[in-house]
């Protein structure tokens, strides 16, 4: 049918793009905690706060301030390298000093913020108390946790995690036994999620004699991982990396293939937080069984006070500093004290080097420290402060009752077996 010529055609209306949203409606309420003003304010703090308060968004919490990091005196001169250091738990040089520009780096290294943070933070952990998980739910959550992960790794697959291109600058010893010529070298990852560290590993791997093993309780997790063409395309005699599903707090099993003392070093990057804490001390144990004497534990995971902590609204939180996220899965948030008392347990070493205790064997705390950094999105200019532990954990060497300890899991990983 032809149009009539006397009448126009109807112009269609068009849509105009829409700028991109800086918070989304979950994050609404830190707006006045995360979000970078464009210029300075003029006026003092405490009127800005009385100001930004009838101005922002109402605030769940009911905290209408404006908090900054504290920034260091000017230093003179400046460094070319800001980012170098030569030990790794420096966690870098890039100091926000008085004279710096805050969208210069889009992170900062060692930022503190000010007291009416930490009351900030304690208030949000009043609140989240006081609205918890239900009975009903935590025992939904803690009854089988794996089951949430796996519904996590269905739907999110390989595609969720980065992977962890950090690991040599964190724990320079993974860079050394990647290395043609370093010799026998075995490597356990617990929680290895979808392989953001195990493939990283692998990709940078010279060493014939290195054996990777990847465990996590997560079936799923281990379905994703050998679907990937980096581990379906190892040679079939003798591969590298070998994935499993395996319950790091099982208080009767090891990994496949991996008996007592026959483990170098153990990787536990954010995984120990998503154990609840009954869980632990098994845990701890296990791995303590699996690592030779002298062997290490590389760790990574959540700082008391970060950003992923402060954020949760109401029905999250589990028990003190544990909480469950939207998608059924859980986290803890760690201070450096609590997990010197967890890895040293309450066994010592005594001066000939010979592991002393009743029951809990600990471990040698080589490097426990709190990276605190302040992450920058500079085209939402968005503040984020971030907290992460970060430890090396080493065994020491046996004593009697630590070498009967390792021989009864010898002796339940053969039993396993058969």
């Amino acid at each position: 049918m032809e149009e009539d010529p006397e009448v126009p055609a109807q112009a269609l209306p068009i849509r105009q793009k829409q700028p991109r949203q800086q918070l989304t409606k979950g994050m609404e309420h830190l707006r006045s905690y995360v979000v970078i003003p464009d210029t300075p304010p003029p006026t003092p703090p405490t009127i800005l706060a009385k100001e930004e308060s009838r101005d922002a968004p109402s605030d769940t919490y009911g905290v209408p301030a404006t908090y900054q990091p504290i920034r260091n005196p000017s230093s003179a001169p400046k460094d070319d390298n800001p980012e170098k250091r030569s030990n790794p738990f420096q966690f870098g040089t890039r100091y926000l000093e008085e004279d710096s520009d805050i969208f210069s780096h889009n992170a900062w290294d060692h930022v503190e913020v000010d007291a009416s943070y930490a009351d900030f933070i304690e208030q949000q952990t009043l609140f989240q108390r006081s609205n918890q998980v239900s009975d009903f739910d935590k025992s939904r959550f803690n009854d089988a946790p794996e089951k949430w992960w796996d519904k996590f790794y269905s739907n999110n697959a390989a595609n969720f995690f980065k992977d962890r291109k950090w690991l040599v600058q964190e724990f320079p010893v993974l860079g050394e036994v990647v290395k043609e010529g370093y010799g026998p070298m075995t490597v356990l990852e617990v929680g290895a999620g979808a392989g953001n560290t195990a493939f990283p590993l692998l990709g940078m791997n010279s060493n014939p004699e290195l054996r990777l093993h990847a465990c996590d309780y997560s079936k799923k997790a281990i379905e994703v991982i050998r679907s990937q063409d980096a581990y379906t395309s190892q040679p079939c005699s003798i591969p590298v990396l070998q994935a499993y599903a395996w319950d790091a707090a099982s208080p009767t099993t090891l990994p496949p293939g991996l008996e007592a003392g026959s483990v170098d070093i153990v990787l536990m990057i954010f995984i120990f937080s998503a154990l609840s804490p009954a869980q632990w001390k098994q845990a701890v144990a296990n791995i303590f069984t699996l690592l030779k004497p002298g062997g290490e534990v590389l760790f990574r995971d959540y700082g008391r006070g970060d950003l992923a902590q402060v954020r949760f609204k109401k029905g999250r939180y589990l028990e003190e500093n544990f909480y469950v996220r939207g998608d059924g899965t859980r986290v803890y948030f760690f201070e450096e004290g609590e997990l010197r008392r967890i890895w040293e347990g309450e066994g010592r070493v005594d001066e000939s080097g010979l592991v002393v205790g009743e029951e809990d064997v600990g471990f040698e705390i080589v490097d426990l420290a709190v990276d605190r950094r302040m992450l920058v999105n500079r085209q939402r200019k968005l503040k984020m402060y971030r907290c992460w532990m970060q430890g090396r954990f080493r065994k020491p060497l046996a004593g009697p009752k630590q070498a009967d300890r390792e021989q009864k899991g010898k002796e339940a990983a053969d039993c396993t077996k058969r």
